[in-house]
């Protein structure tokens, strides 16, 4: 599960990750990253630091049924949670799962994502994926 702060909600921070962001593709997955010119501040945020990372998924019928798609989605989840550290404060991540995901298993999921990540991280930053 990932923490309330690190969960993208509204409509507008998934349109600006994908329409803003930089994209990478991979045979599983697709990543849009939208990592912020200058530290933007979250106004709800406490102490007006710097906003966290904040995740979002889409995962749609393609994939397969309610059942596969969330079970996609708690992968992504998991996955994506551990690698939040890795991200810029203020950055959008919105992964997109394709159609094969449904039958692909966790370590495949977790290299697609790390491979996707590496093209759109700095070099310092993806210096943590395997």
């Amino acid at each position: 599960m990932l923490p309330t702060e690190n969960r993208m909600r509204r409509p507008q921070d998934f349109a600006t990750a994908v329409r803003r962001g930089r994209r990478a593709g991979r045979p599983l997955l697709v990543v849009h990253l939208r990592t912020p010119s200058t530290l933007e501040t979250d106004p709800h945020a406490a102490g007006g630091g710097p906003s966290p990372a904040r995740a979002g998924f889409v995962v749609s019928k393609a994939v397969g049924t309610a059942v596969v798609r969330n079970l996609v989605k708690r992968r992504l989840r998991h996955l994506v949670r551990e690698r939040l550290s890795l991200l810029p404060p203020g950055s959008l991540i919105v992964v997109r799962a394709l159609p094969e995901a449904a039958t692909a298993d966790h370590d495949r999921l977790a290299r697609d994502l790390d491979a996707a990540l590496r093209r759109l991280l700095p070099g310092d930053e993806a210096g943590g994926l395997r």
